[in-house]
């Protein structure tokens, strides 16, 4: 990361008005790197224990494989294609031994200490990128209701009422499809850049401007808090299970910026 930034970091988890939790999340310091942080999230399904398996079976992979990550001799890319592929492939075995039918999303990015980033995903789990509370980017999903909106069959709007919305083309334990291999990278964060990983649970309440604005607005951790009561109010007893990931890039008050050389997470 570039001389005088520094990372600060939240999660947030709730089982919204589901009698049980199959969400899981993750944010992680490297225990070598200063500055290299992995988030991650992951929304199960396939039952009571089938969704939680599976979404265990993500976090399990990620903390294994970014354990072992090396930023200044391993590619990220790589890393996070072999977290998709692992836990994958954990998923369908967890399946034949339990006569269940677990799947997960996945969205995880991963921040180098020099400040580059790569994200993945896969399913409706999303990424944002935001720059001072303006979107710069996000994933797309991999659902029936978005190849509606790519043909201009339905709008946004309509997606999110849609009855066919929760339909995956694409996630991890899928048996007749392999998951969809999706990765962006930015090559520089800068002060003010702010990045999400949520689960549907919680962007289905929100506009990307209603969340940029309070990301920007709040601390990561404050901000966690408000979406999350926000997202819990505007369900009305209906909410699914909520996770998300919270990072942003801030400069360094300059007497620390002039004391210290990249600061991490």
């Amino acid at each position: 990361m570039t001389r005088g930034f520094r990372l600060t970091a939240a999660t947030g988890l709730h089982k919204g008005d589901r009698p049980y939790q199959q969400d899981q999340v993750l944010v992680l310091s490297h225990p070598r790197a200063l500055g290299c942080v992995l988030g991650v999230i992951a929304d199960g399904m396939g039952g009571r224990s089938g969704g939680r398996k599976a979404s265990d079976q993500v976090l399990m992979t990620a903390r294994q494989l970014f354990t072992r990550y090396r930023p200044e001799h391993d590619d990220a890319s790589a890393l996070l294609r072999q977290l998709l592929d692992e836990a994958h492939t954990v998923i369908k075995l967890t399946a034949l031994s339990s006569e269940q039918e677990p799947h997960s999303t996945l969205a995880a990015f991963l921040v180098n200490p020099k400040g580059d980033c790569t994200w993945i995903h896969a399913g409706d789990s999303r990424l944002y990128h935001f720059h001072r509370g303006r979107l710069v980017q996000r994933t797309r999903d991999h659902s029936y209701v978005q190849v509606l909106i790519d043909r201009g069959e339905l709008t946004e709007d309509q997606a999110n009422v849609h009855p066919q919305g929760n339909i995956l083309l694409g996630c991890l334990g899928m048996t007749t499809t392999p998951p969809p291999v999706e990765t962006h990278f930015i090559p520089q964060l800068e002060p003010g850049d702010l990045l999400l990983a949520c689960s549907d649970g919680l962007w289905h309440y929100f506009s990307a401007e209603e969340m940029g604005a309070v990301l920007a607005m709040q601390t990561p951790r404050i901000a966690v808090e408000m979406l999350l009561a926000e997202a819990r109010r505007r369900a009305r007893g209906t909410g699914d299970n909520l996770s998300l990931v919270v990072l942003k890039v801030e400069p360094l008050p300059a007497a620390e910026a002039a004391a210290a050389p990249a600061v991490g997470l």
